[in-house]
């Protein structure tokens, strides 16, 4: 097992060699390659992804695990309008970003350039794979994709068709690489070759992603969990609240950008908390809610403490009824994960602070949580979501799979 994943290792970082220097419109012919490639081999992925599904329905794996598994119509497209959409993004290998003139005339400026060979650990969505690799190679790096038990059909599908992609416009093959064994050790032989993998990426479970973090030997970008917040604030208007509300939970629970906790000002509390109550509990929601949720809407479980830190990744909800913005932002902040939290007001300058006091990767105004995703704030593809702060924060697209580098233009300076 070391040996092979030290060869996959080597490869890539050859590959990334080339990757780096490749010319930016064979870059976009490859994703656009890779999307005609998609379309004409829908057949084939559904095939793939049948297996996957028939062999988690054996196995008795978990609703919200199958839901991330399966390659529906509208996920297939999405992969397919996001390659289009990476493809067409600019290029940002090469790009100065900043350039300033020192007293002896020395021009000094910043030039992004790819980050290497970026490795992704990830858990269910097959999606994943076409996302990871369209992304990593619009930034000129090099890819090793480790994909789930649970989906390993589906994505070699999916890599195997991205590799040929490649090969078809000349570019290098092996910069996408995928590990070909459901074998847990191969994890393990992934997270030590730090020569080869200059970033590790987990996508999933809070459990996989601590396990990568605690035995990298290299950099880990990671989010832990999302316990993401709804706040509906004193001025909302009532009925987008609701609707916004219902997106949050409903839609995709299963998901880390989904709403696990609503909290409610108090001076609303009375009108709207039994009425948003109750659509979701039609919706099939179980919510658990402090005493004056409680007291307001039937049905409603005692929270406990643990609820208020809980990612549950099902239609689970908990309800908290606050004093006051002030109040709802302690409790984000004590609570929750940096994910994403929301604020439903018609009120300006409690939206302004809103923004300023949560610090989260994604802070919305009037808008469903659900949309902390690169595709839909139009990045065409995320890699994954970063709440760690350290190079990237939030979605991380094309842009933060580079780097900088300083440069410096002269004309004869020497130091004195």
């Amino acid at each position: 097992m070391r040996e092979q994943i030290q060869m996959l290792g080597k490869r890539a970082r050859e590959a990334a060699h080339q990757m780096a220097k490749a010319d930016s419109s064979v870059k976009q012919e490859a994703l656009e390659q890779m999307a005609g490639t998609l379309e004409k081999e829908r057949e084939a992925i559904n095939a793939a992804n049948e297996i996957d599904i028939q062999e988690a329905q054996r196995r008795g794996l978990p609703k919200a695990k199958a839901e991330r598994l399966t390659l529906s119509d509208k996920v297939v497209k999405e992969m397919i309008d996001g390659l289009r959409q990476v493809a067409m993004l600019p290029d940002p290998v090469g790009e100065i970003t900043r350039m300033w003139i020192r007293p002896n005339g020395l021009r000094v400026g910043k030039m992004r350039i790819p980050l290497g060979v970026i490795g992704i650990i990830y858990e269910s969505r097959p999606n994943v794979t076409v996302d990871a690799a369209a992304l990593c190679i619009k930034a000129g790096n090099a890819v090793v994709l480790r994909g789930g038990s649970e989906a390993f059909h589906s994505n070699k599908c999916l890599a195997d068709m991205l590799r040929k992609s490649l090969a078809a416009v000349k570019l290098p093959e092996t910069a996408v690489q995928f590990v070909g064994t459901t074998d847990r050790e191969a994890v393990l032989e992934m997270l030590k070759i730090e020569e080869y993998i200059d970033v590790m990426i987990p996508r999933g479970g809070e459990e996989l992603i601590r396990f990568v973090a605690e035995n990298a030997r290299m950099p880990v970008l990671k989010h832990y969990k999302g316990v993401c917040h709804v706040y509906v604030d004193a001025k909302a208007d009532p009925l987008m609240a609701e609707k916004i509300c219902l997106n949050a939970k409903v839609q995709r629970p299963g998901v880390c950008n989904a709403m696990e906790t609503l909290l409610i000002h108090k001076d609303v509390a009375d009108t709207f908390l039994p009425k948003v109550g109750k659509t979701l509990q039609d919706e099939g929601v179980e919510i658990r809610g402090c005493s004056r949720t409680q007291a307001l809407l039937a049905g409603c479980l005692p929270a406990d403490e643990q609820d208020w830190y809980a990612e549950y990744l099902d239609l689970i909800l908990a309800v908290r009824v606050v004093d006051s913005m002030e109040q709802a932002v302690q409790h984000i902040t004590k609570y929750g994960s940096q994910h994403t939290e929301a604020i439903v007001t018609d009120d300006f300058s409690t939206a302004h602070r809103f923004l300023q006091e949560v610090q989260s990767s994604l802070v919305l105004v009037n808008a469903s949580t659900r949309f902390n995703d690169g595709y839909q704030l139009g990045l065409g593809a995320e890699i994954g979501i970063s709440t760690s702060r350290l190079h990237a924060f939030g979605p991380m697209g094309v842009e933060e799979l580079t780097t900088t580098k300083f440069i410096a233009l002269g004309d004869g300076q020497l130091r004195t």
